[in-house]
């Protein structure tokens, strides 16, 4: 991922992250729609909610501008250990997870955090400061590339709804 200082970046438009398969991918692509940013895992218990209720949010919504953008994390107890490109195709395909669009697994805290998720944790810190709690930590983001909230790891995707509804 590259891009801006994550401290200074106006929005999510600024940086540049890398698709499963390696590819460089502007989120400037992503003007004019409401993101939903999420660091998911496979082997979390967490994870079958959140890949149902995603795919479900998917569908009844992306035809009116969301897109969720998907961002692998090993950083929780390794409860992601599947690799980027065919892997996580893969993997995501046999579990039945039409998410969205899937990027390359990044950390999300620490020294090496994603620019990216540097710069939402700074624009939405959580109720115990900025760091990432765990998995599924969801990251409302408006049509103009601002985020506007942060959801705890055991929200469920379709209790975002409302908030996503005001936003389209």
């Amino acid at each position: 991922m590259s891009g801006p200082d994550p401290k200074a970046a106006q929005s999510i438009y600024e940086f540049t992250v890398k698709d499963t398969h390696g590819n460089d991918v502007s989120l400037d692509k992503y003007k004019g729609n409401v993101v939903l940013v999420v660091n998911i895992a496979s082997k979390c218990g967490l994870t079958k909610n959140n890949y149902a209720k995603l795919t479900e949010l998917l569908e009844k919504y992306e035809s009116r501008g969301l897109r969720i953008l998907n961002f692998p994390c090993n950083q929780f107890n390794s409860q992601m250990p599947e690799a980027d490109g065919e892997a996580m195709v893969c993997h995501l395909r046999d579990a039945k997870a039409n998410i969205g669009d899937v990027f390359q697994k990044v950390d999300v805290n620490g020294s090496g955090a994603s620019p990216l998720y540097q710069y939402l944790k700074h624009k939405q810190s959580g109720t115990l400061g900025s760091a990432i709690k765990w998995n599924f930590t969801k990251f409302l983001v408006n049509k103009d590339g601002i985020p506007v909230d942060r959801y705890a790891p055991t929200t469920d995707p379709m209790d975002i709804a409302k908030d996503i509804e005001k936003l389209l």
